[in-house]
């Protein structure tokens, strides 16, 4: 088997992010559950956008998010995900392939616009996500990249685009090209909302398909239907060969096995959490694919997600090599 010659390929939904900051009246006026990733038609995606403050935007969706800070990390990076022949898909593209990511996947003609992700950040720092996918749907197994698939160390797919059908496909495929190929295939869990959605498919996808999984504790409560982290650590511990389970300020805990190892997060004051569970994930990859041992890679993924959490937006804005090394 030829070494792979990228570290990680990330599949994802192709989404141009847009974050303000806003307070919680503003978000009771617009009736959105705080916190909540909500996906949204193109005519609530102009409404909120035009009732929002001054917003950053970049090339976003959380495997995109997580793709930019690995390859910030000095990993071989790829992305596959669908934007429109349109402006916003020119920027998303632009703009991942300036951070080193290589975006190979033909651009959609003729169909919806590209997708965006209005993000709200409250004063405490946490976010509140609406989200338009228009193209993202389009992406099927077809704009699965066998070859890039084949040569990836890990092929990561975040759980958000479980959403449209025909990307389920798409995950299957390219996990079982991954697998031919004896190389791993990673997932995220991405949201609570989001497993509630598509419990019993990510059930099967986490035991039958997956290597390593990542999740916040919410989520894998959310994914064994469970109120005790406990329980849950010892259920995907039974269905993965690998798992790193983020709990917030309490840190990460990695499970292999019989191993647990238990990661202290890295002290920092929360700005945004928009990206932190995409950051700790890049961490976690690019140090496992550069040999790391396990509690080492937890913590190159603590040093990401606080450096992204340090700051407005989900890109890193500090040198990551520099932090890891202190």
């Amino acid at each position: 088997m030829a070494a792979p010659t990228l570290d990680i390929l990330g599949i994802g939904n192709a989404i141009l992010d847009v974050q303000a900051r806003a307070d919680d009246a503003f978000l009771a006026a617009q009736g959105m559950q705080r916190g909540a990733m909500t996906l949204i038609d193109a005519e609530r995606a102009q409404a909120i956008y035009a009732a929002m403050g001054p917003g950053v935007e970049s090339s976003g969706g959380s495997a995109g998010n997580t793709c930019a800070v690995a390859a910030a990390m000095g990993a071989r990076v790829g992305f596959l995900g669908k934007v429109a022949e349109d402006a916003l898909g020119e920027v998303f593209a632009h703009d991942i392939q300036a951070a080193g990511v290589a975006f190979p996947t033909p651009k959609l003609r003729g169909g919806a616009p590209t997708a965006r992700c209005l993000i709200l950040v409250t004063p405490d720092g946490q976010r509140t996500m609406n989200t338009f996918l228009g193209a993202c749907v389009a992406f099927g197994e077809a704009d699965v990249d066998e070859a890039m698939v084949a040569a990836a160390a890990v092929t990561y797919m975040e759980g958000y685009l479980f959403d449209p059908p025909e990307a389920q496909n798409a995950f299957r495929r390219a996990a079982a090209i991954a697998h031919a190929n004896n190389r791993q295939v990673s997932m995220t869990l991405s949201d609570p909302f989001c497993v509630g959605r598509h419990r019993e498919a990510f059930r099967a996808f986490v035991a039958q398909q997956t290597d390593i999984l990542f999740a916040n504790e919410a989520e894998i409560m959310s994914l064994y239907e469970t109120d005790s982290f406990e329980a849950a650590m010892e259920a995907v511990r039974r269905d993965v060969k690998l798992a790193a389970l983020t709990r917030s300020e309490q840190g990460s805990v990695v499970v292999s096995g019989a191993d647990t190892h238990a990661v202290a997060a890295v002290p920092t004051e929360v700005v945004d959490t928009t990206g932190a569970g995409d950051a700790y994930a890049a961490g976690f990859l690019a140090a496992l694919t550069q040999g790391h041992a396990l509690p080492e890679c937890g913590r190159w993924g603590a040093v990401a997600a606080a450096e992204c959490i340090s700051h407005f937006g989900a890109r890193p804005q500090a040198e990551l090599k520099a932090l890891l090394a202190r």
